[in-house]
């Protein structure tokens, strides 16, 4: 049994999971990022959420898998370190930490620009310092009360997705003196067609759309605190892929149709621009509340995602014993001390670099996402090897298409990786992502394996003595 002080609390319901999940992925990658994409490949960006989307699912369900079987705090970095050993499960943990760290910044990064719609003589910095502590600040409430907050934050952004598609579909249809109804949907295949930025520039937005998608993870760090994963866990990983897709699609679609692609800028979030360019300043204005609640979101749930995955790393010797602590509230305070300290290189970077920002963190945050993806599908693909014929026939939820559908899904992340390498404003990632693998395996055989061989000799001498 687990001392009080070091236990975490069961206080996720079904509902809380779900939107934990979408507040995680639908947020700056859709509300800001998308623009980014659209830029590089014009409408053939809908193609490419749809593929990435496809092999998040694949992605969502072998994690699924592991964590119905298996649920723990630690998740898939301790089933790396269960099927693939302790140095992969070390690295996984750290670069699931490091990618939500990332995340975050893009996220408070956009929450900045956010702000610049209203107060354009403001430093950007300064809004980012003060979301930091805010968020700092919302993750040591207890695990319910983090839930229900994550639970209204996903709701007004989802609501107002759906009302963005409802809206613009109305402007297609009757116009309102913002569109002329007898072009329809030309916008999506008429300035320059479908593929408008070429193979080059299709192949180019993934590294922007995998972005997006970074987070959805989430759903396997809940399974350690959620009340019936057995439950929870498969109803979150069928509806939550699905649900972004459509989001995603739907929504990049409206916007594609009413306005042309090639005049959605990254100045503010395409949403906002939308109701800019069509004259309905109001609706503009109250989309920026709802995008600065997509932001708040997203950081919310990445501090969460992150401090969890600290909380199981420092049970298995892998990070400092004092994150293993938790308040009254059964949350583990350092871990949200740790998180919030390092978003505030956030602000510092903000400050001297504050136009190329998004997108060289939006690329190293990729690079860990894929790289967090790859160790969950050869987890669940090395796990599933090792079991009988009965231990798979008792599985309660299977990943569909076995080996075929993982093994395409690693496929495609590959693919993804080289194509960081071949844009020069995504390079740096791979850069940043190999000299940080380096460095952990570094930290892992200088401070963690030499403790692990001191804990399996030190039974062993005893053994000896008697």
């Amino acid at each position: 049994m687990k001392d009080a002080a070091t236990a975490l609390t069961r206080g996720l319901s079904a509902r809380h999971i779900r939107f934990i999940a979408l507040g995680s992925a639908i947020g700056t990658g859709l509300f800001y990022g998308s623009a980014g994409a659209i830029q590089k490949a014009g409408p053939s960006v809908l193609l490419a959420y749809l593929i990435g989307g496809a092999a998040v699912y694949v992605v969502l369900r072998a994690l699924g898998e592991m964590a119905v079987r298996n649920p723990v705090s630690g998740s898939f970095g301790e089933y790396a370190a269960k099927h693939l050993g302790p140095l992969a499960g070390f690295m996984t943990g750290w670069t699931y930490t490091f990618e939500m760290i990332v995340v975050c910044l893009a996220d408070v990064t956009a929450f900045g620009v956010y702000m610049g719609f209203w107060y354009p003589d403001v430093p950007r910095w300064i809004w980012v310092l003060a979301i930091v502590f805010f968020i700092g600040a919302l993750n040591l409430l207890s695990v319910k009360v983090f839930g229900e907050l994550e639970f209204w934050f996903t709701v007004v952004k989802v609501t107002a997705i759906l009302a963005m598609i409802a809206a613009g579909v109305a402007i297609l249809i009757f116009g309102f003196g913002v569109h002329d109804t007898s072009q329809g949907v030309s916008n999506l295949w008429s300035e320059g067609g479908f593929f408008a930025g070429g193979f080059g520039g299709f192949v180019a937005c993934f590294a922007i759309v995998m972005f997006a998608f970074g987070g959805t993870e989430i759903i396997g760090i809940t399974a350690g605190e959620a009340e019936d994963p057995a439950r929870t866990i498969p109803r979150a990983v069928n509806t939550v892929p699905m649900r972004i897709m459509l989001f995603y699609i739907a929504t990049l679609a409206v916007i594609m149709a009413i306005i042309p692609w090639h005049t959605i800028g990254t100045g503010s979030s395409p949403f906002v621009q939308i109701f800019e360019a069509i004259g309905v300043g109001p609706a503009a204005a109250v989309l920026n509340v709802v995008v600065i609640t997509a932001a708040l979101s997203a950081i919310n749930s990445d501090v969460f995602g992150a401090g969890r995955m600290m909380y199981g790393m420092a049970q298995r010797g892998q990070a400092p014993a004092v994150m293993t602590k938790v308040s009254r509230n059964g949350v583990p305070w350092m871990t949200v001390v740790v998180m919030t300290v390092a978003l505030l290189l956030a602000v510092l970077l903000n400050y001297l670099i504050p136009e190329s920002v998004f997108v060289v963190i939006a690329s190293i945050a990729t690079f860990a996402t894929v790289f967090v993806w790859v160790m969950i599908l050869l987890s669940q693909y090395r796990a599933r090897r090792r079991m009988s014929a009965q231990e798979q026939a008792e599985l309660q939820f299977p990943v569909p298409f076995w080996p075929y559908a993982p093994l395409t899904a690693l496929a495609f992340l590959g693919f993804v990786i080289v194509v960081l390498a071949f844009d020069a404003d995504t390079r740096v990632a791979l850069i940043v992502g190999v000299v940080w693998l380096a460095c952990l395996t570094a930290a892992y055989r200088r401070f963690v394996r030499p403790r692990i061989t001191e804990s399996v000799d030190v039974p062993e001498q005893a053994e000896t003595a008697r």
